[in-house]
């Protein structure tokens, strides 16, 4: 493992959703790693001083940059104020190596009424439209925004998340599959067409990770003990897991690595 902050000197990198789970342990490695990090999320008064103070701490400790924006990131004027607040606070042009699209906002209902319960509320076409935007789509409009204001660096990484539940049904995940299913095939074309400027796109495929996120699953428990009796190595993914192959897919190694699924799982996916 490489332990050399030179490595990333200079070099930036922009987590949508970095709050909390893969997007706040990303921060971590990267920083300790000597890189410097935009995290964006969205959260209340409470949770921002928090999370501020944590980033400071994390600051102090690794010496990098870090630029918190409690933003919301769905919205061009998000985007724009963003891009425009982050040049003015140290971030350079052709220096952004890593996108890491971390965004977990959606719709969790049934297709159908489940049992007797007919005014049970279910899934709308307009609820699978927000969550495919949140959670695969968005990855486009950030990708060309950063393109046009010439901020990528010339090797640089994309990188989103994707999980199982894209090809398997899980109760009340319909919304979050077909985007999770939308992430996978715009991957593809990212990694196809977005090549010309040295941007590698790449997807991770995580295994169960508790985060804030699973919790909010119909039914993340049976989840949660299904992966801990199917995993061969005995534990379930931790948003570390993740993080560690993110810092990998940053290395100068990677850089051949493009338009795949990454399995980060401990062979969770085998069973």
């Amino acid at each position: 493992m490489y332990s050399d902050q030179a490595q990333f000197s200079g070099q930036w990198a922009i987590i949508l959703g970095g709050s909390s789970g893969f997007g706040l342990a990303t921060a971590k490695k990267l920083a300790s790693a000597g890189m410097n990090i935009a995290v964006l999320y969205r959260e209340t008064a409470a949770a921002d001083r928090a999370l501020k103070e944590n980033l400071s701490a994390l600051t102090n400790e690794t010496g990098v940059t870090i630029l918190p924006f409690n933003i919301n990131a769905l919205e061009a004027s998000g985007r724009a104020s963003f891009i425009e607040k982050f040049i003015a606070g140290g971030g350079k042009k052709r220096s952004v190596k890593l996108l890491l699209h971390s965004i977990a906002r959606g719709n969790l209902k049934p297709l159908v009424p489940e049992g007797d319960d007919a005014g049970q509320s279910v899934l709308s076409v307009q609820d699978i439209e927000y969550t495919t935007y949140a959670m695969a789509t968005s990855m486009l409009d950030w990708a060309r925004d950063l393109i046009a204001a010439e901020l990528f660096h010339p090797d640089a990484r994309i990188v989103g998340l994707t999980s199982e539940g894209a090809h398997k049904h899980w109760d009340g995940y319909a919304a979050v599959s077909i985007a999770k299913t939308s992430l996978q095939s715009l991957t593809t074309y990212m990694a196809v067409e977005l090549a010309k400027y040295g941007i590698k796109t790449n997807l991770i495929q995580a295994g169960i990770t508790e985060t804030p996120s699973l919790h909010k699953i119909p039914g993340s428990e049976t989840l949660v003990k299904f992966a801990k009796e199917r995993n061969p190595l005995g534990r379930m993914t931790k948003p570390e897991d993740v993080a560690n192959v993110i810092y990998l897919l940053c290395t100068a190694e990677a850089a051949w690595i493009n338009g795949t699924v990454i399995h980060v799982d401990g062979g969770e996916h085998c069973r």
